[in-house]
């Protein structure tokens, strides 16, 4: 009884996952992954993942309003907006910099009053979004580099690329302006890409933007993202090279992206999370935005349902959130991924770069837990058939 009993649910559970793992790109869960998020921060979860790592505060915040403009919600996104504008969301960055409070800050920010502001006009908000452009737009003129210092000291090319992408949807939205400041910054991002993988460098010297470090997944994925709207032509060669180095299958399974590319190890740290395999869980989650970005449908399908499978979600009528929901930093990266659309153009969808058999070796594995599940219920109903039926009285005594 106990063995068909386990067996029973290791057959649940498999078929509860091949489900999940068949599920396609589905987006329905993300307003009650969101629902969960926004109880979780009025919880304090963004104290709580500033404790984690340094832009923990801002990013829950900025992440949360970012999805809700991609799903049409206004008022949810200006609340988002109005924390990251406090003492507490400027915190981390230093106002000594050029813009004030440094790429980081002002170019995540900006994009999210973009977004707000494509959603429906309001005179104070683009007087903001203009006057937070032209900062931007000064300082990269100014400077005799492309990547400007997220904090002082210290350059990282993904921070400049989402303000660059603000600054294209400043010319979407408003009377162009920046045009000849983006061109001038892919003229500089051309002429300074890592050398190893033909990518922008995951780190860069301040002062002339020279590559420190090689290109990886955690900054690439997010880079991947937002070029994207920056400049598609340039965006698809990028995203192309980046998908051939990045995107691998671990022991032949589901989909994933390495922290660094192929041939190249290394260790984790803050960014990429701990490394299993080479795989960083951040890098792959972004990638999943990216992928539907650059309208690769198969990489982005892919990499939702193994999330489905791996990330345990736990749903109800009203919230959905992964892995327990023990890091909603986690959930915010997953739901923006998961609403991820061009906000100002595309490239051309790059042919698919999986079979679309890539789901088989997971499913045999499911299939194979099944079957070592109910072996031995067989075994055990087979050698009691081969015993015979016990009949009688059990105090039989011979001769009586």
């Amino acid at each position: 009884m106990l063995r068909r009993i386990a067996a029973v649910v290791v057959t649940l559970v498999a078929l509860i996952a091949a489900v999940r793992l068949t599920g396609g790109d589905d987006t329905s869960g993300v307003r009650r992954q969101l629902t969960f998020l926004r109880s979780a921060l009025d919880d304090g979860a963004a104290d709580d993942a500033q404790r984690l790592f340094p832009e923990g505060y801002f990013f829950l915040h900025a992440l949360y309003g970012l999805t809700q403009v991609d799903l049409g919600d206004e008022g949810e996104a200006r609340w988002a907006l109005e924390r990251l504008e406090t003492p507490a969301g400027r915190g981390p960055f230093s106002a000594s910099l050029t813009p004030e409070y440094g790429v980081f800050y002002q170019g995540w920010t900006n994009w999210l009053r973009g977004g707000i502001l494509s959603l429906r006009p309001d005179p104070v908000l683009r007087e903001r979004f203009e006057a937070s452009s032209a900062a931007l737009a000064g300082a990269f003129d100014a400077a005799p580099t492309p990547y400007l210092a997220a904090y002082p000291g210290q350059a990282w090319p993904v921070d400049s690329t989402v303000a660059i992408a603000s600054l294209r949807l400043h010319d979407k939205l408003l009377p162009p302006r920046y045009g000849p400041t983006i061109t001038r910054w892919l003229t500089g991002v051309r002429s300074r890409l890592d050398p190893v993988t033909g990518l922008m460098p995951h780190s860069v010297d301040p002062g002339t933007g020279a590559p420190l470090s090689v290109a990886r997944g955690s900054s690439q994925s997010m880079i991947q993202r937002f070029l994207a709207d920056i400049d598609p032509e340039f965006a698809r060669e990028q995203y192309l090279r980046f998908r051939s180095l990045f995107v691998t299958r671990p022991l032949g399974l589901g989909p994933a992206v390495r922290e660094y590319p192929s041939g190249v190890d290394g260790a984790g740290d803050v960014d990429s999370g701990p490394l299993v395999l080479g795989v960083s869980l951040s890098a792959t989650v972004v990638t999943l935005g990216a992928a539907r970005v650059h309208g690769d449908a198969r990489l982005a399908g892919a990499l939702a349902d193994y999330g489905e499978l791996a990330g345990v979600p736990v749903s109800t009528p009203w919230s959905k959130r992964y892995v327990g929901g023990l890091l909603p930093i986690g959930d915010a990266f997953l739901a923006w991924s998961k609403t991820a659309r061009p906000w100002v153009s595309a490239p051309q969808a790059p042919a698919p770069a999986l079979t679309r058999w890539w789901r088989l070796p997971l499913l045999a594995l499911l299939a194979l837990a099944v079957l070592l599940a109910w072996l031995p219920v067989a075994r055990a109903t087979a050698a009691a058939g081969r015993a015979g039926p016990r009949l009688g009285c059990p105090f039989f005594i011979p001769g009586v």
